[in-house]
């Protein structure tokens, strides 16, 4: 099944007869929430014009906890979550879709919630709103409420100590830009440097200049080039387990199926008794 759709196969999909749930997860990178400052708030971008339909969801109040030990981003309570799926419309029987402003990270994060906690059938925008041609509206509509109820995946999702062994075992990704892995840039947390074994692969050479995924056969190219082979075990982490997110989606373009370690970086750093390697080698 198709993980992504392009803006044509919305409208068409929009028209038909079971159209899907729209779920507008604008957000943006920064660091303002670990200066103490406000969070970015994508509310004013969604009133300012959406896809007719949308409703909003917000990443850091529903799609993530507070932050803690389990990092900047960490797994939202799952019964908060499923309310506020609810809320917004998404049942089990509907196809969902999720946009963003265009990086794609936290569709892709709205995504790897709902396909591990059961949904079977959600799609991300692929290249976001640009990528729309339609028209947009400033009109919100409750929606019917939902029924979906999360549940959780057995596999797809790995803790510290699970994506350390998969560091040894298989292959483990690092979404983040190459200055962070190699450790010579830090802007958010407190220790720069990769965990010892990932391999450096940047989620943003997953996608071309206009934000869309490169071709499955390319993708599938570029990280059988970073290690992973057939019937590899890959698991992925970056910052926050939000860009992670986005490599999870683009390995699942390819074909390839992947866990993300959701704490990722901000929680790995945050205990100075886990080991930090630096430099350019996985070592």
């Amino acid at each position: 099944m198709n993980v992504i759709i392009s803006a044509s196969e919305l409208a068409d999909a929009l028209a038909g007869e079971n159209p899907p749930t729209l779920l507008d997860v604008r957000w943006q990178l920064g660091a303002a929430r670990a200066a103490g400052e406000p969070p970015f708030d994508g509310r004013a971008e969604y009133a300012a014009g959406h896809l007719p339909g949308a409703l909003f969801v917000d990443l850091e109040r529903e799609l993530a906890a507070a932050p803690g030990e389990g990092g900047r981003h960490p797994l939202p309570d799952l019964a908060q979550f499923g309310a506020a799926m609810r809320r917004a419309g998404v049942s089990s029987g509907r196809p969902v879709v999720v946009y963003d402003g265009g990086q794609g990270w936290a569709a892709a994060r709205a995504w790897w919630l709902l396909r591990w906690t059961g949904h079977p059938d959600v799609r991300v925008l692929d290249g976001g709103l640009p990528a729309w041609r339609g028209p947009l509206t400033t009109e919100v509509r409750a929606p019917a409420e939902g029924d979906f109820e999360p549940r959780p995946a057995a596999s797809g999702l790995l803790d510290a100590d699970a994506a350390a062994a998969l560091a040894r075992s298989g292959v483990l990704l690092d979404a983040r830009a190459e200055e962070r892995y190699r450790g010579e840039v830090e802007p958010i947390d407190p220790v720069g440097g990769h965990i010892p074994g990932a391999v450096c692969a940047p989620t943003t050479q997953n996608v071309g200049p206009d934000g869309r995924f490169l071709p499955a056969e390319r993708l599938r190219a570029r990280f059988e080039d970073l290690g992973v082979t057939e019937g590899s075990d890959v698991g992925v982490y970056c910052g926050s387990g939000v860009s992670g997110a986005h490599e999870v989606l683009a390995l699942a373009v390819a074909g390839i199926p992947a866990a993300l370690y959701v704490g990722s970086w901000s929680e790995w750093s945050s205990d100075p008794r886990r080991p930090v390697a630096v430099g350019p080698d996985p070592q």
